[in-house]
């Protein structure tokens, strides 16, 4: 089960940073990841974090200004955002998979949480 929160309103060129916890499994098998969907357009990648690499992925259009780490001890993923632009606008989804080589593909991740909305004013 993940939970995610953190969500807020916020203007633009602030900072948030979200969090999901996992529970009920082997944390540290999975991936962790974030995806976004913004009113009346289709789920986007936005970061994952792999576990058996230590390695993370962006979606390009917030390279550069998202960042997302895990505390193994916690069972917990983060997605700190920083320079938020109104186009960040939606609802945040954390999202988990035992395939360690899951990157973007919405579709290879099993495990979603409930959302969290994202708004950033102008």
């Amino acid at each position: 089960q993940l939970q995610a929160c953190g969500g807020g309103l916020v203007q633009a060129g602030g900072s948030l940073r979200l969090s999901c916890a996992a529970s009920g499994r082997t944390f540290r098998l999975y991936v962790m990841g974030w995806f976004r969907r913004a009113p009346g357009k289709e789920r986007e990648f936005v970061a994952t974090f792999r576990w058996s690499t230590n390695s993370t992925l962006y979606g390009d259009s917030v390279k550069g200004r998202f960042a997302i780490s895990r505390d193994n001890a916690k069972n917990t993923v983060y997605l700190q955002m920083n320079s938020l632009k109104p186009e960040d606008t939606a609802v945040y989804y954390c999202a988990a998979s035992t395939n360690p080589l899951v990157g973007s593909e919405a579709y290879k991740y099993k495990y979603w949480g409930q959302g969290t909305q994202v708004t950033v004013s102008s």
